[in-house]
């Protein structure tokens, strides 16, 4: 939503397609997750008295939005995708299935998953860390505001001490919020690298791609 209160920014679907597209030029298979927090988030449910398991069905449906977007503004700087959907709607989506996702990848398609789990009480990151470890994935790049993980909110605190590597046990025995505790453990039962970084800054992910030390790696 970038500087907007919600919705979509043309301005970050440029800025989101264009460092998406500088993996592509690598050769680098990018397979993206993507939220719907900029259109709902599942706290408003609260406020407006709709239950949970619906509110969550409508923020999956809102990331179906997104992942249209961001499709389109991929597409038209020449990156061919595919939009797939752990829900079925096959007028605008591809319904998930795993084998046909990596055959995508290996095509050098980027495939963005939408609809989350397909199921409510599961967030945008245990969609992350279970598609990744479907598909074989190296790395998850966890693109958030900030650039890395600190000790505290960096955004509140400006003495926070940011940390360049950890580990999972680390990262639990510290209490540090990197994921929900599903999508965390899931990372951690499978050896699954997670980079956090701030996706704001435009050479991230060509630095990352190339080697460099960008955010915060956890790792075993």
């Amino acid at each position: 939503m970038g500087d907007k209160q919600f919705g979509i920014s043309a301005n970050m679907l440029v800025h989101y397609a264009k460092q998406i597209k500088s993996l592509v030029d690598l050769e680098v298979e990018v397979a993206i997750v993507i939220g719907g927090g900029n259109i709902y988030r599942g706290l408003q449910a609260d406020e407006s008295g709709i239950e949970r398991v619906q509110g969550d069905y409508m923020g999956m449906l809102a990331t179906c939005i997104n992942g249209l977007a961001l499709q389109s503004a991929l597409e038209d700087i020449g990156v061919f995708t595919r939009l797939v959907s752990a829900i079925e709607m096959q007028a605008i989506a591809e319904p998930y299935i795993r084998r046909r996702a990596i055959r995508h990848l290996e095509k050098g398609r980027v495939v963005i998953f939408s609809a989350g789990t397909g199921s409510p009480y599961f967030t945008t990151d245990s969609a992350a860390a279970l598609r990744a470890n479907e598909i074989n994935a190296d790395v998850i790049l966890k693109g958030t505001r900030v650039d890395g993980i600190y000790d505290s909110d960096p955004e509140l605190n400006a003495k926070a001490v940011k940390y360049n590597r950890l580990s999972f046990a680390e990262v639990i025995s510290k209490g540090l919020s990197i994921m929900d505790m599903t999508a965390f453990t899931l990372c951690q039962e499978n050896n699954l690298p997670i980079i956090v970084f701030d996706i704001n800054e435009t050479n991230n992910l060509v630095n990352l791609m190339n080697g460099e030390a960008v955010g915060t790696l956890v790792q075993d």
